[in-house]
């Protein structure tokens, strides 16, 4: 029997919670990708690049693949809708069993696969590291044994905070990677030092990591309502549809591995280097869309489940609307501030040591092409949700595979007359293939939903972001080409430059009357 539910709020409402989701979550990303930074000067300073230093990143590779496939977002995003249908059909308690059982059953495959890890490690490094031998293979091994854990550790933090996102609370899930870059940090300047092999505190670090990740969500779960230890059934009758939604979803982020892993096999056929290049100017293009599109994208598929649970189809097309309209007007400006300031960023954060003016030339060189992108890189995770939302992963999964051949197509096209920044261009050029098929066949599953305030809005962006890009393009020539990259002059014109370009934005965006700062200055005041 359906239990009565309250009424939902208006899309007004939804579009400020969504706000305010995205705000919590953007900050503790930013936080994250800070501490993540850190985290690595401290690895290369503690360990450099040799042996330990691969033995651990070859040995942390498949926990990592696992975190990226089921933790992050696959896992979430099947589980997300059909919780929220759950629950508006048949109240929180039903919805809270649901997530037992589902916790439950996630529990026993995750032991499965753990036992399986540790057990086949020696035959997993043979394959993922085939060029490594004698003492670095067994410490690969140790390495991989001591780590596998953490599979069980962040799946189960991945399903928290499907449950906790779904609940409307952020904080949590998104303050967790905090907690391993910390873990990892401290277990290099205390514990490292003290063991017989120092790399082992880096994989116990990875691990207390986990722990804390995990243990981080239970209090706030509890605040819910939410109690681990209530009964439950091992398998609910739901748990078939969220296993339908995971298989596209799991290959949908598979197809991302994988060409990133094309991407590297052709930029190998380029001179030395290329590789690199690409690796350092991604690194930087992963920053604003790990803080604004990342967090945009967890905010938003809560808010929409909500509404297509509801049958609210007039409200979720505003929330949509609503949200891509938010991710252009703050990505517009970070792509183009990019492109001004991309060589005195580079030189600042790179060029020391054996990373010289020629490699910080070429960096730069593929992260104007890899800016050019940044929008439909974020957008593309905005449109996505709204598939997922609506029960749909299949859709994403097939426009996906065409967009990963016309990468393909473009790539080797491309890395000839450009190098390695044609393979960075490329990348750019099928994302927007991505977003402009997304968008067509979201448009042909929805009818309309709001196109022309969209562009609207998306013009007015564009226009701010061009005055911006004028002024920083002037500013940016004041670094001369040669000369120390991590002198004050460099951090000065990046500071400055960041500064200013945001002065100058909100001030063109004020003059041409943007909805979206108006609605950014409201929730800065309100806090």
């Amino acid at each position: 029997m359906k239990t009565q539910q309250p009424a939902r709020p208006a899309a007004t409402d939804e579009n400020k919670r969504f706000t305010k989701a995205a705000g919590v979550v953007g900050l503790y990303t930013l936080l994250s990708r800070i501490l993540g930074f850190i985290r690595d000067m401290v690895i290369a300073w503690f360990f450099g690049a040799g042996m330990l230093s691969d033995a651990f990143f070859v040995a942390f590779r498949l926990p990592n693949l696992f975190r990226r496939l089921f933790g992050e977002g696959s896992l979430t995003i099947a589980f997300i809708p059909v919780f929220s249908a759950h629950m508006a059909a048949h109240g929180k308690e039903e919805a809270f069993d649901l997530a037992r059982s589902a916790l439950r059953m996630l529990s026993m495959i995750l032991v499965l696969i753990v036992i399986i890890g540790i057990i086949a490690a020696p035959g997993i490094v043979r394959i993922i590291a085939p060029g490594f031998h004698g003492v670095q293979f067994s410490l690969t091994v140790t390495l991989t044994q001591v780590m596998f854990p953490y599979v069980f550790l962040i799946c189960l933090v991945a399903l928290c905070m499907g449950i906790l996102n779904a609940m409307g609370h952020f904080a949590a899930p998104a303050l967790a990677p905090v907690l391993l870059n910390l873990s990892i940090i401290i277990s290099v300047l205390f514990l490292s030092p003290h063991l017989p092999e120092p790399v082992l505190g880096l994989a116990i670090g990875v691990l207390i990591g986990g722990v804390l990740q995990l243990g981080l969500q239970v209090p706030f779960m509890m605040q819910k309502g939410f109690y681990f230890w209530h009964p439950a059934k091992i398998y609910h009758p739901a748990l078939k549809r969220i296993g339908s939604m995971m298989i596209p979803s799991v290959f949908g982020a598979a197809v991302y591995q994988i060409s990133i892993l094309i991407g590297t096999l052709l930029a190998s056929f380029l001179p030395e280097g290329s590789v690199s290049y690409l690796y350092y100017a991604d690194r930087v293009v992963q920053f604003p869309l790990g803080v604004f599109a990342v967090s945009m994208s967890v905010a938003v598929l809560p808010s929409l489940s909500r509404q297509a649970a509801d049958g609210n189809m007039a409200d979720l097309k505003d929330t949509f609307a609503y949200a891509v309209k938010m991710i252009f007007f703050i990505t517009a400006p970070a792509s183009i501030g990019l492109m001004a300031l991309r060589q005195p960023i580079v030189n600042l954060l790179f060029q020391r040591g054996a990373f010289d003016a020629a490699s910080a030339a070429m960096t730069a060189d593929a992260l104007l092409c890899f800016s050019i992108g940044l929008c439909a890189f974020s957008a593309v995770r905005i449109v996505v949700s709204i598939f997922y939302a609506l029960g749909d992963a299949q859709t994403p999964v097939k426009i996906a595979i065409i967009s990963i051949l016309a990468n393909i197509i473009a790539g080797i096209t491309l890395m000839g007359p450009l190098g390695h920044s044609g393979l960075a261009l490329a990348t750019s050029l099928s994302s927007f293939l991505n977003v402009g098929l997304l968008t067509l066949a979201l448009r042909k599953k929805l009818g309309g939903f709001g196109g022309k305030k969209i562009v609207e809005s998306v013009l007015k962006s564009v226009i701010c972001s061009f005055v911006m890009g004028s002024c920083l393009w002037t500013l940016a020539e004041l670094m001369p080409a040669t000369g120390a990259p991590s002198s004050f002059q460099s951090l000065l014109i990046v500071a400055t430059g960041i500064g200013s370009g945001i002065f100058i934005y909100c001030l063109s965006a004020y003059f041409l009357k943007s909805r979206e700062l108006k609605e950014i200055l409201t929730f800065a005041r309100k806090g």
